[in-house]
């Protein structure tokens, strides 16, 4: 039996363990916040997507509607559980708010300054949810008009970054 052969197959030594282990969190660094930014970007996805169905069932609305051509604020009248807004959309990482102009309808809407009739919907993350952390694209908005909005959590201007990512 040759005891050199069993001396040089004794496995890895430490500093060989230390290097996979400095490559490996090298690799984790790099890749957890990519794949975090992927996920945030499929959520805001998401929201536009809830917002833009949103304003198609509006607008369904108010060409169908027997009430004098208005938009609705009522989240039965749009295909919505009963209940108030906010309403949580898609996944559960945000919430969605119709706001509106014209009888019927409660003021207090964030970006719109138009005359009636007339909507803005909202949708903002859900608190506690790992989506409330995103401060680039903070909330979206949409009108009846088509106008798009997104702020960041110090209320700025994001609309062209938030709405094409």
């Amino acid at each position: 039996m040759d005891f050199r052969a069993a001396k040089f197959s004794r496995g890895m030594t430490l500093i060989e363990l230390m290097v996979v282990v400095v490559i490996a969190t090298i690799l984790m660094s790099i890749a957890v916040p990519s794949y975090m930014s992927q996920v945030r970007q499929s959520r805001r996805i998401e929201a536009k997507t809830a917002l833009l169905d949103l304003a198609g069932r509006e607008e369904r609305f108010f060409s169908t509607s027997v009430n004098g051509a208005n938009y609705s604020q009522t989240p039965t009248d749009l295909g919505y559980p009963v209940g108030a807004w906010p309403q949580v959309v898609g996944s559960g990482y945000y919430t969605v708010t119709v706001c509106g102009l014209g009888p019927g309808m409660s003021a207090g809407c964030k970006y719109t300054a138009q005359t009636a009739p007339g909507y803005e919907i909202d949708a903002a993350p859900v608190a506690g949810t790992s989506q409330a952390a995103d401060t680039k694209c903070a909330s979206f908005a949409v009108d009846n008009t088509g106008t798009q909005w997104a702020r960041d959590v110090n209320n700025n201007d994001t609309t062209a970054y938030c709405w094409a990512n």
